[in-house]
């Protein structure tokens, strides 16, 4: 059976989605693993409960997370609460920054806290514009998560 890391993602300018893709680029270079890539707003409770790991991806906006991120967890919050499939299941996240971003993951980590979720790796947070090596970080972050989702050590 295929590990599946599901990348939710909001981007206005892009930017946010350029880290998805290489979030989702690296879960798929980890042999037996695969990422279902979905839009914040596209994404629901099945996606979440049917994944191994959670990579969640938001720009800062006014210094807290996208709407449409913070919609996704209103729309799946009760749902998932004490649901056995998601507690303690991994998550990581990325953000991309105007500032430095530390308002738009504080408000992601909190609510996550909520949902049971463990949190298995440091952030990607790209201030200003996404570079090369913002990207490539993320691409590790996507092969973190994988790797040890497919190992059993998360």
């Amino acid at each position: 059976m295929a590990c599946t890391i599901l990348v939710i993602y909001h981007s206005q300018t892009g930017n946010t989605r350029r880290m998805a893709q290489a979030v989702a680029q690296g879960v798929a270079e980890m042999e037996g693993c695969q990422a279902r890539l979905l839009a914040a707003g596209r994404a629901g409770l099945e996606d979440l409960l049917s994944c191994q790991g959670l990579a969640i991806g938001s720009p800062e906006n006014f210094g807290y997370m996208a709407g449409m991120v913070k919609d996704f967890f209103d729309r799946t919050y009760e749902q998932a609460r004490g649901r056995k499939e998601i507690f303690k299941k991994p998550y990581v996240a990325f953000i991309s920054a105007g500032n430095d971003g530390s308002g738009a993951l504080s408000s992601i980590e909190r609510i996550l806290l909520g949902y049971q979720l463990k949190k298995v790796y440091d952030p990607v947070i790209a201030r200003g514009g996404v570079t090369e090596e913002d990207l490539e970080r993320c691409r590790e972050l996507g092969q973190t998560i994988a790797a040890g989702c497919q190992a059993g050590i998360y």
